[in-house]
């Protein structure tokens, strides 16, 4: 589907100034609540060089029934209905229905609105009411419709949208439907719907709110020990058009203010409210089981780290070298994993970013494992995401690969380690090489690293490992891993 811009470039030779495109997006993002109040579809025309008039966009109410079952974008406004659009584009005033429209098998009532860009009208809303819908028949909820009526009139005069209002858009923003108050320019409430009774009653406002000052009963509930946001009193005195927060005793409320203006006087605003306590509710124990979890794998990381002491601390006290090897190697093991852990630390995803921890522990093994020689641990490609469980079996095996590479294949001589990634989606290949000795014949699986590698690989990674010559010399092991993620 073309977007505004497209259909206006295609619609007129002359060019609509950036600066009035500009303005139909920020109406556009903010025009639902005009057609809930109004319980009406909206629909944006633009003249076109052919004298016609082109829906650019649409947007139907949750609050009634549509009128229009199809998408109307991109079609032209029949010629019957041409007359009223024209005068509102020549007066710039609001053109207010003085009969039923038919459409298809019903009647609806159409309001043409203009809109100004510096001091010419640039394009027509129009408000189209369904007739038949319950709402209208019985008159439901008439001063939204009045409110919207305002909003209207803001427009045609270019009072709306606002210039000074933050973006709408996000979870939890009040919508007509959740609830409305209607208060004058002295902040007392005309009007309240059911639902915004109920988001009152939420925050302990128990009696009827009609004559009062709204800003005051809420003043009255909310204790000295809240922590309230400095913009509270300018939004429910409907002075400004910002969206604020309300917590009282674990119940939160979201209110929005819309002023209502003619020219530079005040006439009241429309505070929508939303009663959002569950989601709040929610979204505060995620934050606490995130935390949780960040906190275990942070004691986990600790713990790891303790016997990696311990280790280390009964190595050095041992004479016998085949036990310090032991025990040096079984350190170098726990260190790896306690690496993946301090990772899983930073995150609640349970997904390691495994880059920057394969460097980390190739590092680490490297200089752990060296000798007197010289020998470098390059690492290039990408391993990308892994889940922890599969992080953990990688670290263990690229601990592996490199220690046996620096220890047995460069054991008397200095040399490189190459360590290289390369991942196709949930593929993932890992080759470490490196320019040593080589390795003979039979002896590829007969130590308990080789073993606790091809065993990590088969069972955790999903995958298989060969162990080749090296083109010249050394000793090259490809790993193919199938990632779940």
């Amino acid at each position: 589907m073309p977007t505004l811009t497209q259909i206006a470039e295609s619609a007129s030779a002359t060019p609509i100034p950036t600066g009035a495109i500009e303005l139909l997006h920020r109406l556009l993002e903010d025009w639902q609540v005009i057609a809930d109040l109004a319980a009406a579809d909206l629909v944006l025309w633009l003249p076109t060089d052919d004298d016609r008039f082109i829906a650019v966009e649409s947007c139907r109410p949750s609050t009634s029934v549509t009128v229009h079952a199809e998408d109307p974008r991109g079609l032209y406004l029949p010629l019957a209905r041409e007359a009223e659009l024209r005068r509102a584009m020549e007066t710039c005033e609001v053109v207010r229905p003085t009969a039923a429209h038919w459409a298809g098998t019903y009647s609806m009532m159409e309001t043409c609105v203009p809109i100004p860009y510096q001091g010419e009208v640039v394009a027509v809303l129009t408000r189209e009411a369904n007739l038949s819908s319950p709402r209208s028949v019985q008159g439901f909820d008439t001063w939204t419709g009045e409110a919207a009526d305002v909003l209207c009139e803001m427009i045609s005069r270019g009072e709306y949208p606002y210039d000074s209002a933050p973006t709408i858009t996000g979870h939890g923003v009040p919508r007509v439907q959740d609830g409305a108050i209607l208060i004058d320019p002295d902040g007392k409430v005309l009007q309240a719907t059911p639902n915004a009774t109920s988001c009152l009653r939420s925050l302990g406002i128990r009696e009827s709110v009609l004559g009062e000052v709204l800003a005051q009963r809420i003043t009255d509930v909310v204790s000295d020990s809240t922590i309230v946001e400095e913009s509270l009193a300018v939004v429910v005195m409907g002075r400004a058009p910002w969206r604020v927060e309300v917590s009282v005793q674990g119940s939160t409320v979201t209110m929005r203010a819309l002023p209502l203006f003619n020219g530079r006087k005040r006439l009241g605003a429309v505070i929508l409210t939303r009663d959002l306590s569950e989601l709040r509710r929610r979204e505060q124990e995620l934050m606490t089981k995130d935390a949780t979890i960040r906190e275990i794998h942070h004691r986990v990381k600790n713990n790891l780290q303790t016997v990696s002491a311990l280790l280390r601390l009964q190595a050095r006290r041992s004479d016998s070298e085949s036990v310090q090897t032991a025990l040096q190697e079984a350190e170098r093991r726990v260190q790896a994993i306690a690496t993946v852990h301090e990772a899983l630390s930073q995150d609640v995803n349970e997904q390691v970013d495994f880059d920057e921890v394969a460097r980390t522990i190739v590092r680490m093994a490297g200089t752990v494992a060296s000798t007197d020689h010289s020998v470098d641990v390059v690492t290039t490609g990408e391993f990308g995401s892994l889940e922890a469980a599969q992080a953990q079996a990688m670290a263990t095996v690229l601990n592996e690969l490199v220690s046996n590479s620096v220890e047995h294949g460069l054991a008397d001589k200095d040399g490189l380690v190459q360590v290289h990634a390369e991942r196709n989606g949930s593929q993932l290949t890992v080759t470490v090489s490196d320019n040593g000795a080589g390795i003979q014949p039979g002896r590829a699986m007969t130590g308990l690293g080789t073993q606790i590698v091809s065993q990590m690989v088969r069972a955790e990674l999903q995958g298989n490992i060969e162990w080749l010559p090296g083109a010249e010399c050394g000793t090259t092991v490809v790993i193919r891993a199938h990632l779940n993620n």
